[in-house]
């Protein structure tokens, strides 16, 4: 028997055990998903928790219930990844695999910037991209009485780069309607040159931004917090002030990544950017947040990830060239507030440009324009990912490559 583990029972992982367990002889294969934790969550509902949208039971389930009856889960922490031995030492046990699947995500490190887990942390200052932390926020929020709400991102890359974005918009939609937007000055300080990476998109936010009063502090490198006179510092000295700090730290790959000496400088692992294997080992294939490929963090790209990889997989056991396929392919809905959201759908080389989803000429979801349409889509992606997504069911017209049906570009881009 050989045996395929995969590290990580996330949402890249839960899927890849989805779909190979069908694909591979029981007879053939043993599939091993390992992850230290219990509780699977649903991440992208942390943007809505703070704004008493979503509650604590909406964004979390046991996580071994979307697994497999037939692939070994394994509930202990993942200590070293031994390559050159294909082994993996966990907790008092050591596991042998002749394919392994690198799962294990991307979190938060609040500690790589000086003074953001000073005394101030968790009472002024919060993130939301941890479950504790946005219900944290969501406290807070209840009660907050205004002043200046800095929403802020460290350095990318970060988990679902829009996220910032649509709470800054919520945060807007949230205040008017508890009639205290007056007492709340709203400002957005990121790294970036501009709202957003993407610079059609960029624009198109920016002047939701300047529409919505929410002031902009772009090129902002943070050097350190100061917690005594409640201010940002960036590396020239430039100073901002604040009463309440919603921030993105930085986020990086597992810790395991650096004891087992896989990663780069922030333990994301170096990836082939199509065929999702490890640039170092060739048993070794890598997906979602725990890359180091030039796509978005999100949720819809680890599933466009999955289907390429799966296919992968199945060729490299059979011996033959893997695809080079996966192009990058992402789309996001971004939360505008009142109840309406836009659409964004780009890969590697293609910006984000208008035109319809998933239907050429009826769309109904249009893409770069705020639409009701669009905010019942980004809802009911919830459904979708408990239902569909994690279970490796393909959702109905969304290609795992980009499409340009439907989509209107200035200069036709050239066929690939």
């Amino acid at each position: 028997m050989k045996n395929l583990i995969i590290l990580g029972a996330g949402t890249s992982g839960t899927m890849m055990a989805n779909h190979l367990r069908p694909k591979l002889y029981l007879n053939e294969w043993n599939i091993t998903i390992v992850d230290q934790f219990k509780t699977h969550y649903y991440q992208p509902g942390f943007l809505f928790l703070p704004f008493d949208i979503y509650n604590e039971k909406q964004v979390k389930k046991v996580g071994k219930k979307f697994i497999p009856k037939d692939v070994k889960y394994i509930q202990k922490k993942i200590e070293k990844i031994l390559p050159e031995e294909n082994k993996v030492e966990l907790e008092g046990e050591t596991l042998k695999y002749d394919i392994l699947i690198i799962a294990t995500g991307c979190k938060i490190a609040p500690e790589e910037t000086e003074g953001l887990l000073g005394p101030l942390w968790k009472k002024d200052i919060f993130d939301f991209y941890t479950y504790e932390g946005s219900l944290a926020l969501r406290n807070k929020l209840r009660d907050w009485e205004g002043g200046k709400l800095l929403v802020h991102i460290t350095e990318m890359p970060i988990k679902c780069p829009v996220a910032p974005l649509e709470f800054a918009f919520l945060a807007d939609s949230y205040f008017r309607e508890k009639g205290m937007r007056d007492k709340v000055e709203i400002t957005y300080v990121t790294p970036l040159s501009g709202a957003f990476t993407k610079p059609t998109c960029s624009t198109a936010l920016a002047y939701l931004l300047k529409e919505k009063n929410i002031a902009l502090e772009s090129d902002f490198a943070i050097e350190h917090v100061d917690n005594d006179t409640k201010e940002i510092v960036d590396y020239v000295e430039k100073r901002i002030p604040f009463d309440l700090l919603v921030t993105i730290p930085t986020n990086k790959g597992d810790e395991v990544m650096e004891r087992s000496g896989l990663g780069d400088d922030l333990n994301f692992v170096p990836t082939d950017h199509n065929t999702l294997q490890s640039k170092a080992h060739e048993n070794i294939f890598v997906i979602g947040d725990a890359t180091n490929v030039p796509a978005s963090k999100a949720g819809s790209v680890a599933h466009f990830e999955a289907e390429t990889l799966a296919d992968n997989i199945l060729l490299y056991i059979g011996g033959y060239p893997l695809k080079k396929e996966f192009d990058g392919h992402a789309n996001c809905f971004i939360e505008t507030g009142d109840n309406k959201a836009l659409l964004i759908d780009f890969n590697y080389v293609t910006e984000p440009v208008h035109g319809n989803f998933p239907f050429a000429k009826i769309g109904p979801l249009k893409l770069l324009k705020e639409s009701v349409f669009n905010h019942w889509g980004k809802l009911a992606f919830r459904w979708i990912y408990w239902n569909m997504l994690l279970k490796g069911i393909a959702i109905p017209f969304v290609s795992r490559n980009m499409s340009f049906k439907g989509k209107i570009f200035d200069i036709k881009p050239e066929k690939k």
